[in-house]
């Protein structure tokens, strides 16, 4: 007698509807919000490179609060950009990617393995090449090593909110897993080998609020609003570590 052999799941296959509207909903909110990016982009490059360029360089040099060094938050605009706005769109991406493992397609190990392989490798390769290339040009510059494996996964998922709609709904789901993946392990090397004057007292005290935060998380109650402060102190005080606030 003939054996039905079930079908194994692909990556990049139709997905089941509910989770294929959640990620369409999400992608098509987010078209707006990459547009403007990539138009800030744009007028940011006219701006540096046009006559007017040192108004640009004085704006992101420019401290709001110069009273913050005792928590090391002295920062300038363009520190408070990378430092401060980045760790909040990490915190909006990281929601997602973590309902696509826990309650998505991506919940599947085989489905989640590929984009994870996927991003070690693409950050693997070009340190490798950089390596490479260093060691025979004489060797000078091998601490860049990290520089290439990291990508910009905001523009990045600003492309993919773009042009959501003409891509399949499986290639989109891989796209996002494999840019935050690829940040994560990115960040986490800056962490671990580029952390200048790190102070472990502070970071073990961020502990603290990130267990009081995953704890109201967890429950599930009314206290939504102490979340907020929660994740402002653990951010300074991870800073005031010398890691990476991201």
């Amino acid at each position: 007698m003939h054996q039905h052999t079930p079908r194994r799941p692909r990556l990049l296959s139709r997905r089941s509807w509910p989770e294929a509207r959640f990620l369409a909903d999400v992608l098509r909110t987010e078209t707006v919000g990459g547009g403007l990016l990539l138009l800030g982009a744009v007028l940011a490059l006219i701006w540096a490179n046009s006559p007017w360029r040192a108004g640009y360089t004085e704006l992101s040099r420019w401290v709001p609060w110069p009273g913050g060094a005792g928590l090391h938050l002295d920062l300038d605009l363009r520190t408070w950009a990378a430092d401060g706005l980045l760790a909040i769109f990490f915190f909006v991406v990281g929601l997602e990617l973590k309902r696509e493992f826990v309650a998505g397609d991506l919940r599947d190990p085989r489905r989640a393995a590929l984009p994870v392989i996927a991003a070690l490798g693409g950050m693997v390769a070009p340190a490798l090449i950089y390596l490479a290339v260093t060691l025979s040009a004489g060797g000078t510059g091998l601490r860049g090593w990290a520089i290439p494996t990291a990508t910009d996964i905001a523009f990045a998922l600003a492309v993919l909110a773009v042009i959501s709609s003409h891509l399949p709904q499986g290639l989109r789901a891989f796209l996002l897993t494999l840019a935050v993946v690829d940040d994560l392990f990115a960040i986490t090397i800056i962490a671990i080998f580029y952390t200048a004057g790190f102070q472990p007292l502070p970071l073990l005290a961020a502990l603290l609020p990130i267990a009081a935060f995953g704890l109201l998380v967890q429950r599930r109650r009314t206290w939504w609003w102490a979340l907020i402060p929660l994740a402002v102190t653990a951010w300074a005080l991870v800073h005031t570590s010398g890691v990476h606030a991201t």
